[in-house]
């Protein structure tokens, strides 16, 4: 799509020569040729007018409206009434030289983990505040500013995680950074520099993103099995990590909540071994048939780094993300957000602020609350009519499911066959470190699916499901 400029005259970058011996109008003709035939200019994009374009050039206006008009004869231009100077349709690069687009095949369902219902993002809500945030932006907030992140948003985030998540926020200790990704990478650079070496991760869980974040950090990253209550604890007291990765509200991906004994074993043990807890409080929003569990920093805000994001509450696209520190670690880790990438988009960030203070935010998770809740009956529904003995767990919060297979299916081969329906579905095997397909399972997200899609989705694959490939 060509861009469409407002009532001042596009720059285009052209170059004559002087010295060359050769006619300015000659250049300058050809200059524009190779420009529409190379696809710097693509058709129906707008040129300069012939005055900006002699101003820019220092050349006569009168030799510009010469070389557009011989462009215009030779079918590279095209001119309107009341209209600027634009390229010809046909007049562009060679369909040689365009790269073919990949078009991915629609699916009548995507049960993609992790993806909340992008439809549903509040963009009115989102555009009021952006609007309100912009208007009452002070002049010292266009400049570079604190590396932890805007103090408006700082202090609104703190006062939400208290009351939410029960952590023990102080907007001194809070980051502002660009997602979970981010947020890990930055608390074990911290780490390593303070002597930490291994740092455990549960099993299943995110083996890729925590060894890429801790190979980069110089870290060993080692696994840790999960069981129905969370984490094996006396697995994790077996290795030498002073560090771990859990997902205690809501593990990822099995959906169990650690349990209460052993969120206090897992405090217990980071206070005996002076190490640090990396809490990913990644979908405690959104829960259905259980009590709320409260962020674990709240219980020990001197050995946890809670990590959240917006990703899932509103969308993955703002990449807005925040830590809450440990007291000892909340200057390095703010040196290290600085040396990092200067700080987080400030415009965003009073925008959140602004979403949250106003009491838009909680009246969108109200919202999402119920139309994921309407999508896990629509699933549960969808499975006990097309494949009623199938286990399903970890339902509990988010918008994700785990379906336990047959011990004879074949993981790989069932999600293979479900795309050649048209259906994606996903195994547990990418979540574990060793990639193994057994015991059998899927992963079954159902946040970006809609109701009729979940029916269909299932139906489509429902003798997999109960055949054991």
């Amino acid at each position: 799509m060509p861009p469409e400029w407002s009532s001042s005259s596009p720059e285009l970058l052209l170059a004559v020569d002087r010295t060359s011996g050769r006619p300015l109008r000659a250049q300058l003709e050809q200059g524009l040729r190779d420009a529409i035939r190379t696809g710097r200019l693509s058709v129906g994009e707008r040129l300069p007018s012939s005055r900006e374009l002699a101003r820019t050039l220092g050349l006569s206006r009168g030799l510009v409206q010469e070389c557009y008009a011989q462009l215009q004869a030779e079918g590279y231009l095209v001119t309107r009434p009341g209209s600027a100077t634009r390229v010809a349709a046909g007049a562009a690069a060679s369909p040689g030289t365009a790269q073919p687009r990949t078009v991915a095949p629609r699916l009548v369902a995507d049960f993609r983990w992790g993806v909340p219902d992008l439809k549903s993002f509040p963009v009115q809500d989102w555009l009021w505040s952006t609007r309100e945030a912009a208007r009452a932006m002070r002049t010292a907030d266009f400049d570079y500013g604190d590396p932890r992140g805007s103090a408006d948003l700082r202090e609104v985030l703190a006062g939400y995680l208290r009351r939410v998540r029960a952590a023990a926020a102080d907007p001194e200790h809070i980051i502002v950074c660009n997602g979970y990704a981010q947020g890990l990478g930055l608390s074990l650079r911290v780490l390593a520099d303070s002597g930490v070496r291994t740092v455990a991760f549960e099993d299943p869980g995110s083996p890729a993103a925590v060894g890429a974040a801790a190979a980069a950090a110089g870290l060993r990253a080692v696994p840790v099995p999960v069981d129905e209550h969370g984490i094996d604890l006396r697995a994790l007291a077996a290795t030498d990590a002073r560090a771990v990765v859990v997902t205690p509200a809501h593990q990822w991906p099995s959906g169990v909540a650690l349990a209460p004994e052993r969120r206090l074993a897992l405090i217990e043990w980071a206070a005996e071994r002076d190490a640090i807890i990396i809490e990913d409080d990644y979908d405690a929003e959104f829960r259905y048939d259980r009590e709320p569990v409260g962020s674990l920093q709240g219980l020990a805000p001197d050995q946890v780094i809670s990590l959240g994001t917006v990703s899932k509450s509103l969308a993955p696209a703002l990449r807005i993300g925040w830590m809450i520190c440990p007291p000892d670690l909340a200057e390095p880790l703010t040196e290290q957000k600085h040396r990092s990438d200067r700080g987080t988009p400030t415009l965003d960030q009073l925008a959140l602020a602004r979403l949250i203070e106003s009491g838009r935010f909680d009246r969108h998770l109200r919202r999402m609350r119920a139309t994921y809740a309407t999508r896990r009956t629509a699933l549960l529904a969808a499975l006990a009519e097309h494949a009623p003995v199938l286990p399903v767990t970890g339902l509990a919060a988010g918008f994700h499911a785990v379906a336990h297979l047959p011990a004879d299916a074949n993981e790989h081969n069932l999600v293979a066959a479900a795309r050649t329906r048209s259906v994606g579905l996903y195994g547990m095997s990418t979540c574990r470190t060793s990639r193994a397909a057994t015991p059998p399972q899927l992963v079954i997200g159902f946040g970006n699916v809609g109701e009729r899609a979940i029916r269909e989705g299932i139906a489509a694959v429902r003798d997999l499901l109960a055949d054991r490939p």
